[in-house]
């Protein structure tokens, strides 16, 4: 499995307009082939900082997100508003039971 995490800046002001286009990016992103979670979420005490976590069955799922026509609107917005962005992507192994 492929666990994606984001974090994001925008510019002061800006937090509604990425949601926007975060938001209908997340709707498509959810439909897509290999796509296990697609979610965001703003942080409640600093709106210009946005959060993606992702789960993907395999790589190759990932970089065909990448290439999705829903992708195109949210990368002009963000070229235009974001000021930070942080990407992480893990390959896990698995999945294990919290201890008790």
């Amino acid at each position: 499995m492929i666990i994606v995490a984001v974090e994001i800046g925008v510019k002061k002001d800006t937090a509604e307009e990425v949601r926007d286009a975060l938001h209908a990016m997340e709707q498509e992103t959810q439909k897509e082939a290999g796509c296990i979670t697609f979610v965001f979420t703003v942080d409640v005490n600093d709106p210009t900082m946005i959060r993606i976590f992702e789960r993907w069955e395999t790589i190759e799922h990932l970089a065909a997100h990448f290439k999705m026509p829903h992708m195109v609107p949210f990368r002009e917005v963000l070229g235009r508003i974001k000021q930070s962005m942080d990407v992480k992507v893990y390959d896990i192994a698995g999945e294990l039971k919290l201890p008790a």
